[in-house]
């Protein structure tokens, strides 16, 4: 498939819905001629409230399905739940170079002037151990509130099919940060769940005071490229594919979401 002539293999990301978009969005921003897979397991999200095991055994088996589907020369895992649970299975699993989703606390720390930084993710994501390392390590001096929710998993797979936000919902969420002892001082916020970057600017308004919200979409962006950067790209970008573990009437909505993505290709797995 490869050696000769340009080379076709794609990026392929993953997310449990639709929130790994705002991974696709800066990768696709660096790198224009990459071919792009964005595999959603529709059929399993969402994965914040699914138990540990399940999504440890779930993930490297779509995996697996996928790359031998589409051949991909690097996975994106972009979710932040999947990733914290299931990266490891996946490294043993593949023989491909796998990009994880790591909560955004060491750009957030060096951002923070008042040392509170908010951490809203999945449930399953904030309890994570690793959060903890990784406060440690970049943010020693920083106060670390965590608030994970499911609603605003929900509430970003809604505006993307088009739906008009509800600023009440949004004010809900940040509730469970900005109201926890020493919430006030919040100053950043770590999107900690690749779904929150998509619906950033409807939390900023839902703010009581201004935060500056940062996320590790751009990051991985960088990374992706270092990984690819002795690849040779396709002159002419290919159509991207969505596939969608349970493709339905619910996956019609996005379309033009997706097609603002460059998906313009929709498949079922």
């Amino acid at each position: 498939m490869h050696g000769t002539g340009a080379d076709t293999r794609p990026v392929l990301f993953f997310d449990s819905g639709v929130g790994g978009l705002s991974v696709l969005a800066p990768t696709r921003a660096l790198l224009p001629q990459a071919p792009l897979v964005y595999a959603a397991d529709s059929a399993g999200y969402p994965y914040g409230t699914r138990s540990e095991a399940e999504i440890a055994a779930r993930v490297p088996a779509l995996l697996g399905r996928l790359a031998e589907r589409y051949r991909p020369r690097l996975i994106v895992i972009a979710c932040n739940t999947a990733s914290t649970i299931a990266l490891p299975h996946v490294r043993a699993a593949l023989d491909i170079p796998i990009v994880g989703t790591v909560p955004a606390i060491k750009p957030a720390a060096l951002l923070s002037r008042t040392r509170t930084i908010g951490v809203l993710g999945t449930r399953a994501t904030v309890r994570q151990p690793y959060v903890d390392r990784l406060a440690a390590e970049f943010a020693a001096d920083c106060t670390i509130l965590r608030h994970g929710s499911a609603e605003l998993v929900d509430l970003a797979e809604a505006a993307l099919r088009g739906d008009a936000p509800d600023l009440a919902a949004y004010r809900a969420v940040l509730d469970g940060l900005f109201d926890q002892p020493g919430g006030a001082a919040i100053d950043v916020i770590v999107n900690a769940c690749t779904h929150f970057p998509l619906v950033e600017a409807e939390l900023a308004a839902a703010s009581p005071h201004p935060v500056t919200f940062v996320d590790g979409g751009p990051g991985i962006a960088r990374r992706v490229a270092h990984l690819t950067r002795d690849d040779s790209w396709p002159a002419t970008p290919k159509a991207g594919i969505a596939v969608f573990t349970r493709l339905d009437a619910s996956t019609e909505p996005l379309r033009p979401a997706l097609a603002r993505h460059g998906l313009t290709q929709l498949e079922a797995l």
